[in-house]
């Protein structure tokens, strides 16, 4: 009787083992049609109804990274950047919280994170945005030079910060000299604040933008904006009157454009060497 019970026993943990290896293989074939729907539908241009698509294949196949990608995809796809409409907001909040789940599962895919990123922006949400950026640069488990261009996004707004105080109308004047040289001069705004924010903005950047190099000394990026940098100390310099100080950042300035020049003119040199390469016939 003993052995008749445990021989039923185990038939019957065959029997859900079975079923319920069938059901898990039943149900990711379902995934897999929902997807395609999905794809079909994105194709048409039906974003909502490629959304629900995904959002069925994610319930049947809840570990399908496919599904994951196509419903934060499909929602990304019915934001309409520039409408500041509550519902579009709120869908762009959507996208980002869908992309949020990729990270969570996927830390290091850069689709996602480039695409809250550049929602953050179309959102106008600059706080976050920052926020979105810094959180990566100091991130060590991303790689040098992924960080590197983070570090390199957020010098770009700071050189921005100074670039729109230092070159309004009211803060440079520009005469001719010799009849055929424009020259350009600034002068302190007159709003004490303005000079202040320059100033703040631009050692920020110079800070992050030596960060960036630290991590990825050969990035041209890094280095045009090292220049632009200093270009922008060398204007806040000049609006104080402090000539030496303004004759060094002149200096840095012609140093860091060289660089620059040396390896725009080295990743030129690589491009044509790889269409050269695609371009050439194989043995």
């Amino acid at each position: 009787m003993k052995l008749s019970q445990t021989r039923i026993a185990i038939a019957m943990a065959i029997l859900v083992v079975t079923t319920s290896s069938g059901c898990g293989t039943v149900n990711r074939i379902r995934a897999k049609n929902e997807l395609n729907e999905a794809a079909h539908s994105y194709r048409e241009g039906n974003f909502a109804e490629a959304e629900q698509h995904s959002r069925k294949a994610l319930d049947l196949d809840p570990d399908n990274k496919t599904a994951l990608n196509f419903i934060a995809r499909t929602i990304h796809a019915q934001y309409k950047p520039g409408v500041q409409a509550a519902d579009n907001v709120a869908k762009a909040n959507q996208a980002i919280q869908a992309y949020q789940r990729i990270l969570e599962k996927d830390p290091k895919n850069d689709e996602a994170y480039k695409a809250i990123a550049y929602l953050y922006e179309a959102l106008k949400d600059e706080d976050k945005l920052k926020s979105w950026i810094t959180a990566r640069s100091m991130d060590t488990s991303v790689a040098p030079e992924k960080r590197a261009e983070s570090f390199i996004v957020l010098a770009s707004k700071d050189w921005d910060c100074s670039f729109k105080i230092t070159e309004l109308p009211t803060n440079k004047s520009a005469t001719m000299e010799s009849g055929t040289k424009m020259v350009v001069t600034y002068k302190k705004p007159s709003d004490q604040k303005d000079f202040d924010t320059a100033q703040k903005c631009v050692k920020r950047g110079l800070e992050e933008v030596e960060n960036a190099i630290k991590l990825d000394p050969n990035s041209e990026g890094a280095w045009s904006y090292k220049t632009n940098l200093l270009l922008e100390a060398s204007k806040l310099a000049e609006m104080e009157g402090n000539k030496e100080r303004k004759a060094e950042l002149d200096k840095q300035r012609d140093l860091a454009q060289k660089r620059t020049n040396q390896l725009s003119e080295a990743n030129q040199k690589k491009k044509e060497q790889e269409a050269a390469a695609k371009a050439s016939p194989t043995p």
